[in-house]
């Protein structure tokens, strides 16, 4: 990193402390976040992301503070399609809570060409962080690639594979899974009426989510919450919020 770079850092994480709150590092912390963070909202690091928007080599070195509001940022900052295999590997490896691994490493995969291939090999991940980063991340795609970019009998396949596979699975990786069916559900009109069927077949899947007041969505209905919209098929504009 180049010494005008390390300052350009420094002053971000100036910024973010500023912004911070012991309010909000006590509420992550509920969600089981257990390393470094000033506890800035989403809204105010959207108020740091409009200085520094498309600055593609200061988002690679935000990720690289290890600080979560550092690295969420650089998830808004970064350009995915512009980052290499090797760099989203490594933002799968390093996501240290499910904020960054189920959010921020899908908002960047999501916009990568090679994003189901990485999506498919991260969810063989033993580590429970790299597999929801894949089930997240291919989700994520579902809800922004045209059809016709999809690999539907993969994403079939995938489907057809979670009821036998989410009881074993670790809470996150259930969490991403049951995630992944709405996703199916609601972005691929081909795929819903499967898609409500393993939705059926999972029932209310269980997490233990901690000292907080989230819930589980049950898949069956938020499919059909979409469906009652007429809004089945509808896809994002993009997959960072």
């Amino acid at each position: 990193m180049t010494g005008s770079r390390s300052q350009d850092v420094k002053h971000i994480l100036k910024k973010l402390e500023s912004l911070g709150s012991e309010q909000t590092v006590k509420i992550f912390r509920k969600h089981g976040a257990d390393g470094e963070m000033f506890g800035v909202k989403v809204a105010d690091l959207k108020k740091v992301l409009r200085e520094i928007r498309g600055d593609q080599e200061l988002a690679i070195a935000l990720w690289d503070t290890g600080n979560s509001d550092a690295m969420y940022l650089a998830s808004l900052v970064a350009d995915g399609a512009q980052m290499t295999q090797k760099q989203l590997d490594h933002w799968a490896k390093t996501a240290w809570w499910y904020m960054l691994s189920e959010y921020a490493v899908p908002f960047v995969a999501a916009e990568n060409p090679a994003c189901f291939q990485l999506s498919t090999k991260w969810m063989r991940s033993r580590k429970e962080s790299i597999a929801s980063s894949g089930w997240a991340s291919y989700a994520n795609g579902i809800g922004v690639w045209n059809d016709e970019d999809l690999d539907k009998d993969e994403i079939a396949t995938l489907l057809a594979d979670i009821p036998g596979k989410i009881d074993k699975a670790t809470g996150r990786v259930r969490y991403c899974m049951n995630g992944f069916v709405i996703c199916v559900g609601t972005y691929i009109p081909s795929l819903t009426k499967a898609a409500k069927a393993t939705a059926k077949s999972i029932g209310k899947v269980d997490v233990d989510m901690g000292e907080t007041s989230c819930k589980v969505p049950l898949a069956s209905a938020a499919i059909e919450k979409v469906e009652s919209m007429g809004r089945i098929g509808k896809k994002r504009k993009n997959a960072k919020c």
